[in-house]
């Protein structure tokens, strides 16, 4: 039996790559300095997506749930970090506290919509299960990484007028709740933003994919709709969690302002240990 979609064959891949020539092209003659980055992404991003296609491939082979769960949770553990190193400051146990809301999040909207919505039997049909978990990262990992960038960033720049509230007599929360609601503003933008033009100015991948795959236009939409709610809550829940664990380390019980807590992120090499240090070259 014939697949309902075109099969892309190792030359097609090839062929496609030719499109980034575009890129390389522009940033040579616009001297943007981007060469290499887009080289290195570019490469990566083949590997990386080749070796999960051969992962994937033995998983859902397997029919069971341990490797589902585990390639969950290799998935949140990924995105927790990406989410904090893309922020200019860090806080102690900062890494802890956004896997603590990426996983948070992302399980419990992804549960939700395997057992409740899509009703999904057995409930880690690796199928089902990966995909909605990786687009629902996805979106928590932006969402997540902006809320407490803003957030750290308001702290350290209104520290004087939340240190004066303080000493008049204000609770933290009174002091902080606004830099709170500004920081999951700034989260939840952006999902709010490509909401208002879906289906106008874009057709989502999850559609798109599903388009291609050879399935009805009405049975993508729904599914499409599903995605987009899945996403909204949980960038939602993951930048509440991620501010109020901040802010919990930054204002403490006494409703002090902490902010001799953060501090900018070192170079790689400067958190080796010093024998392995001295082993790595400088810049």
């Amino acid at each position: 039996m014939q697949p309902s979609y075109l099969a892309i064959g190792y030359w097609q891949l090839g062929f496609a790559a030719v499109l980034i020539v575009v890129n390389l092209a522009l940033s040579i003659w616009l001297r943007l300095g981007l060469a290499r980055s887009l080289v290195v992404a570019s490469v990566r991003m083949v590997a990386q997506l080749l070796l999960v296609g051969m992962v994937l491939g033995y998983v859902f082979a397997l029919r069971h749930p341990a490797p589902v769960v585990g390639i969950g949770l290799v998935m949140v553990l990924f995105a927790g970090v990406s989410a904090v190193n893309r922020t200019g400051r860090r806080f102690p146990a900062v890494y802890l506290s956004s896997l603590l809301s990426v996983f948070a999040a992302s399980y419990l909207v992804t549960g939700a919509a395997l057992l409740g919505i899509l009703q999904v039997s057995p409930w880690y049909k690796p199928q089902y299960a990966i995909p909605l978990l990786g687009m629902v990262l996805g979106n928590i990992l932006n969402g997540v990484s902006l809320s407490l960038d803003r957030f750290m960033d308001g702290v350290v720049r209104e520290r004087a007028w939340i240190e004066s509230e303080l000493a008049l007599g204000a609770t933290r929360w009174e002091a902080g709740h606004g830099l709170v609601q500004a920081s999951l503003r700034t989260g939840m933008i952006p999902t709010i933003n490509s909401m208002m033009v879906m289906g106008v100015v874009s057709l989502p991948g999850m559609m798109t994919g599903q388009l291609l795959a050879g399935a009805a236009p009405g049975e993508a939409v729904r599914y499409q709709i599903v995605i987009v709610f899945m996403i909204a809550a949980a960038t939602a829940l993951g930048a509440l969690g991620m501010v109020l664990l901040a802010f919990r380390a930054l204002f403490n019980g006494q409703h002090q302002l902490r902010t001799e807590r953060l501090h900018r992120p070192r170079p790689w090499r400067d958190a080796l240990p010093a024998r392995l240090r001295q082993l790595v070259p400088g810049k």
